[in-house]
């Protein structure tokens, strides 16, 4: 089973006292058969820590279910779920589902969530859209509609980038997807099947290891620091542990921030050409710098044959309701993957990709606009959380849209727990890590309108002020390390 405080979701939302929303929450998850019969829950103590309430919550809900006869009680074996209480087990295993599209999926307008790092839509979108209706409107509504490799003039303006930025590339080496991640999702199924091992980072996109779980595989997870993975521990485990698959993200690192070194791309390189394990390199993320600073792709140092698959996205870029990426790689496994797409849905649309093809001569422009406004909303950020939350700690990323945020006591899930009370869902770093690590960390997106930073702030630090009530000030606070 999953961990109960992702089982309940967004337990506390709404009126009422928190020991029947809790009731509540618990109870549908039974009925719904997402705590199985016979399942032990947690102690009242340990859920009152892990959901940031009193023990008398927890008491009290726990009380509740066993009046219904929903829970049972025992001297030394706990609280377990009723075996004949609990609700008919799902046609398929539960999946362990990143709180990113559970948010995705359950939208609310009373709470700010925090749960994905969205970029509101670059002004050339719409330019382009209008264009692509009035010049290409005719000719894409007389194709048949199906094109599971990806639009050619689309493939072709892509492959014409990746060869100016040092990756010579032909359009038989693009493949067009919906989106970065379902380019990731596809090199998963190409590659790994269950009991397989995945090398990623530690942390990591919780959604990219959602995709990994699904195939039955096991993550073998390696530390990044400010310089990007470390090089010398994915060598080591594709030596000695032959995986199927490394995933990485290189240009500016999901949550960190990190720019992976220009060294430690080549020795990757090197690598993969050397064992033939495939790599994955995540690029998402490379249109949203916070400096000039800009390195080729893993597969600029790599040969032409070596198996690393690059994926995109203007998701990032121009709009994240722009659902297309894409993968380049060598022709022979672009080929294999092209056969995938088509088996999951014969091809992405034809006008997302026009638009997209229209918007392939603005990205350095777009990228250099979404620069200056991350660097705009970090300085607001920056200074509100040194104003309202000073004993936070944070490092100034190299790139992308989110502050990797360490709490200084307490546990970032739990507090997470409070924060959505006071309107504010975030994700701790717990669910950015396969073995749970980050207890204290969590991530910080930043990309949203100042006024709405400013309002999440100013939630964030209430419900801090909540969390943690009894620790110790000094009376000067210490100031958060940036660099």
């Amino acid at each position: 089973m999953q961990p109960i405080e992702v089982v309940l979701g967004r337990w506390s939302e709404g009126p009422g006292p928190l020991h029947r929303k809790l009731a509540d929450a618990l109870r549908r998850a039974i009925d719904q058969g997402r705590i199985p019969g016979g399942e032990r829950l947690p102690s009242e103590r340990e859920l009152a820590r892990r959901l940031a309430v009193s023990r008398s919550t927890v008491v009290a809900a726990y009380g509740h279910l066993r009046s219904e006869g929903l829970l049972e009680s025992r001297q030394g074996s706990g609280t377990r779920v009723r075996a004949s209480a609990a609700g008919p087990q799902p046609p398929v295993p539960d999946l362990q589902v990143s709180p990113v599209y559970r948010t995705l999926i359950d939208v609310r307008d009373d709470v700010i969530s925090l749960a994905a790092a969205i970029f509101p839509a670059h002004p050339r979108v719409g330019e382009a859209a209008a264009r692509v209706m009035a010049e290409d409107g005719d000719k894409l509504l007389a194709h048949g509609g199906y094109l599971p490799a990806g639009l050619p003039a689309l493939r072709e303006a892509l492959a014409e980038r990746h060869t100016r930025q040092g990756v010579p590339t032909s359009p038989e080496q693009i493949v067009v997807t919906t989106g970065a991640q379902q380019a990731v999702s596809l090199a998963a199924q190409l590659f790994v099947a269950p009991g397989d091992q995945v090398v990623v980072e530690s942390p990591s996109f919780s959604g990219t290891l959602d995709i990994i779980r699904s195939r039955g595989a096991r993550v073998v997870e390696v530390p990044v620091d400010d310089g990007g993975v470390d090089v010398r521990g994915v060598a080591r485990i594709v030596t000695q542990e032959q995986p199927v698959l490394v995933y990485l993200m290189p240009s500016f690192h999901n949550p960190t921030g990190a720019m992976l070194a220009a060294n430690r791309r080549r020795d990757l390189a090197e690598l993969v050409a050397e064992t033939r394990v495939p790599l994955v390199e995540d690029n998402a993320l490379e249109n949203a710098p916070l400096d000039d600073d800009w390195l080729p792709p893993i597969a600029a140092y790599a040969p032409p044959d070596a198996p690393v698959l690059s994926a995109g996205s203007f998701s990032k870029a121009a709009w994240g309701g722009l659902r297309v990426g894409w993968m380049r790689g060598p022709v022979e496994l672009i080929q294999r993957i092209v056969e995938l797409k088509a088996m999951n849905d014969l091809g992405s649309p034809l006008f997302d990709q026009a638009l997209a093809a229209r918007l392939v001569p603005h990205l350095d422009e777009m990228r250099a606009d979404h620069r200056d406004m991350l660097n705009r909303n970090l300085e607001l950020v920056s200074r509100l959380l040194t104003d309202l939350l000073p004993d936070w700690r944070w490092s100034r990323p190299k790139g992308g849209p989110s502050l990797w945020v360490e709490l200084p006591e307490g546990s970032a899930s739990a507090f997470t727990q409070v924060a959505l009370r006071f309107g504010v869902e975030v994700i701790p770093g717990d669910q950015m890590s396969a073995t749970s690590a980050g207890e204290r960390k969590l991530r910080l997106p930043f990309s949203a309108e100042p006024p709405v930073l400013e309002e999440t702030l100013v939630r964030l630090a209430r419900a801090w002020e909540a969390y943690a009530p009894q620790r110790r000030r000094s009376p000067s606070p210490s100031r958060p390390v940036v660099v």
